[in-house]
């Protein structure tokens, strides 16, 4: 029960609430009194600006889906496999069926149809045939390929070319005279992280898919053996591969072809193959029914910091060479294992995969100028370009790879991890080639290089510079293993 005094309290405090309370009433009728015919902005340009750029914006993705949508088509394929039918599989067991089958029966077979769907760009007409460029992992071994355009229509389509070191495919179809628009192809070079892109394809068979998204990089490396993919958060999933990533001026830049999503789905995360790597490839495939890759010979890689240091070469961008094969075009003309490529006919070569993708565009049996660095000496090779072999032919080569091994410093860590015995310099072995004279010869990972020729080597300089010994055919090589000091010759 409240009394007297306390009750009056109450009441002074309840009244003051009250005052209060309708003060800051008044007040905030009077700042926000509305005249009953007037209309209320926050700024009265701004909403029309941003719709007017939203329109534009709008407008644009219009007018680049309206003009590429027809030039991307659904690619159908089916791979036919035959198995044969083991026998008494599904065969009636009749009373009177004793023993085996005849011999001489020929055993029957199953086909098993496997479809598959994607996408591809018409990029070239020739007379009536029309050339659609898709990727290799879309048509794969493919029996029957059609094709539909964005009308409906649909053709029956064969293989041109394929290559898989770029995930690239051609296949053609007969247009029987029909009105097919061919897409117009960019230039992937001039494009920069942050321009606006369109992706469109067949994603789970919808067709004529539009995503609009931003190239999110540029460089990428990938799956494949020459990658430098564009990297893009527009909505790529399965069905896309092979279909257009375009620019705001409904210009090809480049052909979709995988994702990175850990559950299968879109997360903002696509590649294309930028459309300059695909142009050369367009023109080898319909002349040569394949791609036609220059060859230099040589095995490179972007080395690591330490390595730099030992070779006097700490803060230089490069590719460096760790083995060239003999009698290739490298070889020819005069590229050593130890250098470190930083040019090639002008172009700044700043890692291995960029002068892989270099060389492999140069045309066979002609000079390419490759600036290098040797012993901190800059120097200037010309190269006879040669043809690339295929694979098979290339892996059969490795008994002419030189050195056929590769070697790191020798830390004090890695001393003691190879129970190395006190005092002892040289370089540790890093990896062999296998079938490579080296590897015939014996040495093994972890063998430690302490001389060649009686020439001691103390660091990786030292062990290039006696490799590249002009003089020398024979090395005599002395090496550490499980502390023990052995010695082999290999003939070059």
């Amino acid at each position: 029960m409240l009394t007297g005094k306390k009750l009056f309290i109450f009441n002074l405090v309840f009244i003051g609430i009250i005052i209060g309370f309708s003060i800051s009433l008044v007040s905030f009728s009077c700042s926000t009194k509305i005249p009953s015919n007037d209309s209320v902005y926050a700024d009265d340009d701004l909403p029309v600006a941003t719709i007017k750029n939203l329109e534009t914006i709008q407008n644009s993705f219009r007018a680049v889906s309206a003009e590429v949508l027809p030039v991307v088509v659904e690619v159908s394929v089916v791979e036919i496999k035959r198995q044969a039918v083991p026998d008494g599989g599904g065969s009636p067991s009749w009373p009177w069926n004793f023993g085996p089958s005849d011999p001489e029966e020929s055993p029957r077979e199953r086909e098993f149809r496997n479809e598959g769907l994607g996408s591809g760009v018409i990029v070239r007409k020739e007379g009536s045939t029309f050339y659609v460029l898709t990727n290799d992992h879309v048509v794969g071994d493919a029996d029957e390929i059609e094709i539909s355009t964005y009308d409906g229509t649909v053709y029956k389509a064969e293989i041109v070319g394929i290559d898989d070191r770029r995930d690239l495919a051609l296949v053609s179809f007969n247009g029987n005279g029909d009105d097919i628009p061919i897409a117009r192809l960019g230039d992937s070079d001039d494009l920069y992280v942050g321009d606006w892109v369109l992706a469109i394809g067949n994603p789970f068979g919808f067709n004529s898919t539009v995503t609009a998204g931003i190239v999110s990089a540029k460089g990428r490396s990938g799956p494949t053996e020459i990658s430098s993919y564009i990297q893009t958060d527009a909505s790529i999933n399965q069905g896309n591969s092979g279909g257009a990533l375009v620019n705001i001026y409904g210009e090809v830049i480049g052909i979709n072809t995988w994702i990175a999503a850990p559950n299968g789905g879109n997360i903002g995360l696509g590649f294309s193959i930028p459309i300059n790597f695909a142009k050369k490839a367009i023109d080898d495939f319909i002349r040569l029914g394949e791609v036609e890759y220059g060859w230099l010979g040589v095995s490179i890689a972007d080395p690591f910091s330490t390595f730099l240091e030992e070779m006097e070469l700490s803060g230089v961008s490069g590719a460096f060479v760790y083995h060239v094969f003999l009698d290739s075009p490298a070889d020819k003309g005069g590229l050593r294992p130890g250098d470190l490529i930083i040019e090639l006919n002008g172009v700044s070569i700043k890692d291995a995969n960029r002068l892989v993708r270099y060389v492999g565009d140069l045309p066979p049996n002609e000079e390419a100028v490759f600036v290098i660095i040797r012993e901190g000496k800059e120097l200037t090779l010309p190269v006879l370009i040669g043809r690339r072999k295929d694979r098979d032919s290339i892996a059969a080569l490795n008994r002419k790879l030189w050195p056929g091994i590769s070697v790191i410093p020798l830390t004090d860590e890695l001393k003691d991890e190879l129970d190395m015995p006190p005092g002892i310099a040289g370089v540790a072995v890093r990896e062999v080639e296998n079938k490579t004279k080296m590897h015939i010869g014996g040495l093994r990972l972890g063998d430690v290089i302490t001389s060649i020729n009686s020439v001691s080597i103390e660091n990786v300089m030292d062990f290039y510079r006696a490799l590249n010994d002009i003089q020398s055919k024979d090395y005599e090589i002395s090496y550490f293993r499980d502390g023990n000091e052995q010695t082999v010759t290999i003939v070059k």
